[in-house]
This record gives C-alpha cells, sequence and structure tokens, in this order.
C-alpha cells in the first residue's frame, strides 16, 4: 500500500497515448516530477468520464505546475483505446492499463470482492515518493481542481490552511 513520505510503489505496464498508440509506461519514466496518478473502477462507466475530462481540461494548469498526469483502471489498453476514440476524445496523458491488478493492489485501491479499483489518487513527489493519498467511494467523483490545489500546496513547501489557493498567504505561526 502507498504510504505518505514512501516510496512510491514502481510499475511498468501498457498505455494508451495520444492517437491511440501503444506504448510500455513505467513510473521511472517520471523520475524527477511531480505525478499525479489516478485511479478509476472501469472504462465505458457513468462517473468515471466526467472525471477523466476534467483531468484532461485542466491539465494545462498541472503542465504548468510541473506535473504529469497518469490515469488507471484494470481494463486492458484495447478498452481504454476504445473508449477514447468511441466516447471521450483525446486525453492528451497516458490511460494505464492493469489487467494484472498488480498496481490498483500495491497502491492499496484494489477492492477484492469485486476486482475493481476505487477511486484513488495519489500525488507522488520527484523523488517518487508518496506525498498525497487518496481514496474515496465509488460514487462519488474527485475533483481535478481540488487535486491541483492539492498539488501547488505541497509544491509551495508551505504550510497551506483549508481552502489555501496559489499565491494567498501561507498560515502564519503565532499571532
Amino acid at each position: 500500500m502507498a504510504m505518505i513520505g514512501q516510496p512510491a510503489p514502481l510499475f511498468t505496464t501498457t498505455a494508451v497515448v495520444d492517437g491511440g498508440e501503444f506504448k510500455k509506461v513505467s513510473l521511472t519514466d517520471y523520475k524527477g516530477k511531480w505525478v499525479v496518478l489516478f485511479f478509476y473502477p472501469l472504462d465505458f462507466t457513468f462517473v468515471c468520464p466526467t472525471e477523466i475530462t476534467q483531468f484532461r481540461d485542466t491539465l494545462k494548469e498541472f503542465e504548468a505546475s510541473g506535473a504529469v498526469v497518469l490515469g488507471c483502471s484494470i481494463d486492458s489498453e484495447h478498452s481504454h483505446k476504445r473508449w477514447i476514440k468511441d466516447d471521450l476524445g483525446d486525453l492528451h496523458y497516458p490511460l494505464l492499463a492493469d489487467v494484472t491488478k498488480r498496481i490498483s493492489r500495491d497502491y492499496g485501491v484494489l477492492l477484492e470482492d469485486s476486482g475493481i479499483a476505487t477511486r484513488g489518487t495519489f500525488i507522488i513527489d520527484p523523488e517518487q515518493k508518496v506525498q498525497y493519498a487518496g481514496i474515496h467511494n465509488l460514487s462519488v467523483g474527485r475533483d481535478a481542481n481540488e487535486i491541483l490545489r492539492v498539488l501547488q500546496a505541497l509544491k509551495s513547501g508551505e504550510l497551506c490552511g483549508a481552502g489555501w489557493k496559489k499565491g494567498a498567504a501561507h498560515v502564519k505561526v503565532g499571532k
């Protein structure tokens, strides 16, 4: 299971990248960069595309904050490719295939009884240590803007109170 401050579980898998191409992707490919890795239950579902396309719609802000975005589910790269082609449109970030369920299991998001991943989000720093982990219910989509806010707060290296936004004052200790 991925724990805060600990090395992120390494993986190598096939992903669908721009243009529907298949490419081997490893976490180590992104050493030296911030990584936002999010898991979702399944392709061709109802809540998942709202999250996946919101990450696409905020991708420029993630990139401006020095991060790459990776999506992952237990589906195959072939399923991802078809879903992108038929429904989602180009995402401009990789969707990782996890048919063996090893990545989902290593990150602690696999629901063993159903065999799918729950909605887990991890922010991994340039040294490939987990700095944020959020896991929640299947029925509620996450908000990419909140993940972006957390990324920016982590990168600031400061104390950032609830609702902090980039450019706002940081928490001051004392009166």
